[in-house]
């Protein structure tokens, strides 16, 4: 699961790289359709299936439209503020999520530890957008990018949760994911700028590394979930952001003083509270994939952007 936290954290580094050979939009329906081809592949060799997608055709598009939209706010927000800014804003996820469901699913109540995670992230999201030194080297335009699609990608989670997109195997919600978002991003490309910028073997070598993480990241994460408790994986998730940060200062060198370190650790922790839960009796749900499977839907789905 650490080795999946650092996949995912460089996953923002690679979006800025692939920046740099195509244009954002276009870049990322280019991600899209080419994890798409090899979620194909997989399905292909590993004999297995995409379920009743004619049965989820409307949560489906739903689904793969919020992830299109999310992918253009992302990848337009990493060709304008920093790695650390965006990371910082888009893995506050949880934080909002948590909002969301406690005032409209049910059992979703914040108690006090919740509660206090949620003060402490959102203080810490804050604190880090104010940091001097970041704020002169992000972009506004950039952090309210990131921070919309951040809240695209509550609104996945809260799909998968409440549609009977839950009711496919993971291979059918990730086709909906990359099927719609695929027609969506080529479609936008066009009218977001040129689609080919200056290409080298750099944003070739990002393109590919975000093609894996796409399609084969997710299936992995699943796999995981066939092993441990749905509750231990989620509390990795405070992992993405720390790290995110760590590749933007290492690689662009992007500003990270003691104020920012500070703020990134109240998220951290924050994200931390939210996510631990009591670990559910092995009685209350089926041993086996399927059981775990349902509980890593209730604990929404990971990033694979």
């Amino acid at each position: 699961m650490t080795a999946f936290a650092v996949a995912l954290a460089f996953n923002q580094v690679v979006i800025k790289l692939t920046n740099t050979g195509f244009g954002p939009v276009f870049g990322a329906g280019l991600r899209s359709i080419l994890a798409l081809a090899a979620l194909a592949l997989w399905v292909v060799i590993r004999r297995r299936r995409f379920g009743n997608l004619g049965a989820t055709l409307g949560p489906g598009l739903l689904l793969g439209g919020l992830f299109g939209v999310e992918f253009i706010l992302l990848f337009k927000a990493l060709d304008l503020t920093t790695v650390s800014r965006a990371s910082i804003l888009f893995y506050s996820m949880p934080v909002w999520l948590a909002v969301v469901a406690h005032l409209t699913l049910p059992g979703e109540r914040l108690s006090l530890r919740r509660t206090a995670g949620l003060g402490l992230a959102m203080a810490g999201v804050a604190w880090a957008l104010v940091d001097p030194q970041s704020r002169a080297a992000g972009d506004l335009r950039g952090d309210l990018l990131a921070l919309g699609a951040c809240w695209c990608w509550a609104g996945i989670a809260l799909t998968v949760r409440l549609t009977r997109i839950s009711e496919l195997p993971a291979e059918g919600q990730l086709f909906w994911q990359l099927a719609v978002s695929s027609v969506i991003l080529l479609c936008v490309a066009p009218f977001a700028g040129p689609l080919i910028r200056t290409p080298d073997w750099i944003s070739y070598a990002a393109l590919g590394y975000g093609v894996l993480v796409a399609s084969l990241g997710f299936l992995f994460w699943l796999w995981l979930m066939t092993i441990y408790p749905a509750s231990d994986i989620a509390s990795f998730s405070f992992l993405s952001p720390v790290l995110a940060v760590v590749f933007g200062w290492l690689i662009f060198a992007e500003p990270v003083g003691p104020q920012f370190i500070v703020a990134l650790g109240l998220v951290a922790v924050g994200i931390v509270l939210i996510n631990r839960r009591k670990r559910p009796s092995p009685l209350a749900e089926p041993a086996g994939p399927e059981g775990l499977a349902s509980a890593g839907r209730e604990a929404g789905s990971p990033k694979s952007d």
